[in-house]
């Protein structure tokens, strides 16, 4: 599991983000920005929040916890034998932006080729 400030590096750099840009955004310095997300220094509460906003994405997401953290019926719900909707979707987030959107590609791709096959059927 990693650490929030390894999931704050992560998150800024699979969006392409500066620190500086992150550091302006909670009202600090790049250099305290850069100390947040080595883990030398702990990120305040009120710029936690903030940045929970800014990447849309829940609190618990940013701490790096399992759970039904976004409150959407479902989730517990198994999608394999030993597999929850819960646990796959914290594993696609877990991904970088390219790992993310590649697995979105293959569903796509999956479904239209299961709609394809389907409508062969018919």
């Amino acid at each position: 599991m990693k650490l929030p400030h390894e999931i704050l590096k992560d998150m800024r750099e699979d969006r392409d983000i500066k620190q500086q840009t992150i550091a302006d955004l909670i009202g600090t310095t790049q250099q305290q920005y850069s100390k947040y997300e080595t883990g030398e220094s702990e990120l305040p509460l009120r710029a936690f929040m903030i940045l929970a906003d800014y990447y849309d994405v829940s609190a618990d997401f940013l701490l790096g916890r399992k759970g039904d953290y976004y409150n959407v019926p479902g989730l517990a719900k198994k999608v394999l034998k030993d597999t929850t909707a819960a646990e796959v979707l914290e594993d696609i987030q877990s991904l970088s932006i390219a790992g993310r959107t590649f697995v979105v590609e293959c569903i796509g791709l999956r479904k239209l080729k299961e709609t394809c096959t389907c409508a062969s059927r018919e």
